[in-house]
């Protein structure tokens, strides 16, 4: 593997023996874990991203020959496009080596997804990559998730550079993370760190499949990986409102200035999505407060707002001042209301609203938290927040540990989890004496 060294030619050096993984490597009694390698280049070089039907199908025949697992990963343009599409798709599999596909020349990658379909994935933080992947009729029949299997054994710091100079001792640079991967042609360093983001999944597997084991967590993260996988295909749940997610709309008062930040959303994103730019590259959040705000009549006072000034937004003026004069014109019934409630209210209403339930709310968070200290992961991996306060809200009536398991099952909880904590929480659901 290719590596930086102290001359200036790369010298080719075998990896550093693994870290434990949960050590940290700053106890007294602990051996000083040795200067992680930077990793400048993938050990088999840095492969020219696929754009032709027959490189495809080359490639999908290499994979079908491959053994083991697949590492997988995909690059996307968040922030400056408006869709979350792949717009370049990495694998890895041993005796295949790397191939890196650009998906923008094909319609989808079904023959990749033959080659691959019987086999496991491995993954980084797979939620974010699953959807843009299903896009491209790529679905793994099961998965392996490193970063949430590093939650799962207690480390602190699951990101995948971390991960990879924490456990095998390299350094990875991810100063390209927030690039604009729909870029054409793509610059070779950037391909080299995108093939980096795959050439060491393998090796991660193994070590924190052995750490799940070795800590009898190994059916907890089947269970986790399998609800992923199930859930690749799925549709992306619809927000209802999602011009209310505006930053900064809490400040905004009164119906009729919330109906001026809904325009100016509605306006925005209909631009964005036309030009397929990330919305914020239209029109800030801030600036849509700010004239939701102040509610300017005319041109000369919508420029002088902050955001407005830009070149592209000036040339838009028109648009966003029709915007606000169409809600001048809004009757009142057609003003925003407040949504219906989605479930409990907000845990610092609850004293005042239901001190009982806010009662039950503080011991069930006791017992996740205590829960969480003893198994060495996240509270939120014993058991979601939401799922404690829907269950605290309205408790099954009488709170046994069968009737709490069949609610937390109904809301979405794995049976590990449920074998976990529904007697404890079936106990906190209980008054005290």
């Amino acid at each position: 593997m290719t590596v930086a060294s102290a001359g200036d030619e790369p010298a080719e050096v075998g990896p550093p023996a693994p870290a434990e993984a949960g050590g940290t490597g700053t106890d007294p009694g602990e051996s000083i874990a040795p200067e992680p390698v930077l990793l400048v280049a993938p050990r088999d070089g840095t492969p020219t991203p696929i754009t032709s039907a027959t490189e495809l199908a080359e490639a999908a025949a290499r994979f079908a020959a491959g053994t083991g697992p697949v590492a997988v990963d995909a690059e996307r343009a968040s922030g400056y496009r408006y869709t979350h599409r792949a717009y370049l798709v990495q694998l890895r599999r041993e005796g295949a080596g790397t191939v890196m596909v650009d998906p923008v020349a094909f319609d989808d990658l079904t023959v990749l997804q033959a080659a691959i379909a019987d086999t496991e994935w491995i993954l980084h933080a797979a939620s974010q990559d699953l959807p843009c992947l299903a896009e491209l009729k790529l679905l793994p029949p099961r998965l392996f998730d490193t970063e949430l299997a590093a939650r799962l054994c207690g480390l602190e710091r699951v990101g995948l550079a971390a991960l990879t100079e924490n456990l095998l001792g390299y350094r990875l640079e991810k100063h390209h993370s927030a690039a604009d991967w729909s870029t054409r042609p793509l610059p070779g360093s950037w391909l080299a760190y995108a093939a980096l983001d795959v050439e060491l999944l393998l090796e991660l597997r193994e070590i924190l499949g052995n750490e799940l084991e070795k800590q009898g967590k190994a059916e907890w993260a089947a269970q986790e990986f399998a609800a992923l996988a199930a859930s690749a295909g799925a549709p992306p749940r619809q927000r209802a409102d999602p011009w209310r997610r505006t930053s900064g709309i809490h400040r905004v008062r009164g119906a009729r200035a919330l109906a001026r930040v809904r325009a100016l959303w509605q306006a925005r994103d209909q631009i964005a999505a036309r030009r397929d730019v990330s919305p914020g590259r239209v029109l800030a959040d801030a600036a849509i407060i700010a004239a939701a705000e102040s509610d300017p009549k005319d041109e000369r006072t919508l420029l002088q707002i902050t955001g407005f000034g830009g070149r592209s937004v000036r040339r838009l003026a028109g648009v966003w001042l029709d915007a606000l004069s169409a809600v001048r014109a809004l009757p009142e019934s057609a003003l925003p209301t407040t949504p219906p409630a989605d479930g409990p209210p907000p845990p610092h209403r609850w004293a005042e609203r239901d001190p009982v339930a806010a009662g039950r709310l503080t011991r069930s968070r006791a017992v996740v938290a205590e829960l969480s200290a003893t198994h060495h992961l996240p509270p939120e991996n014993i058991l979601a927040p939401d799922l404690v306060r829907r269950l605290a809200w309205t408790p099954p009536r009488p709170p046994t540990p069968e009737a709490v398991t069949v609610v937390l099952r109904a809301l979405g909880a794995r049976p590990w989890q449920t074998d976990l904590t529904a007697e404890r929480l079936a106990e906190a659901l209980t008054p005290p004496a």
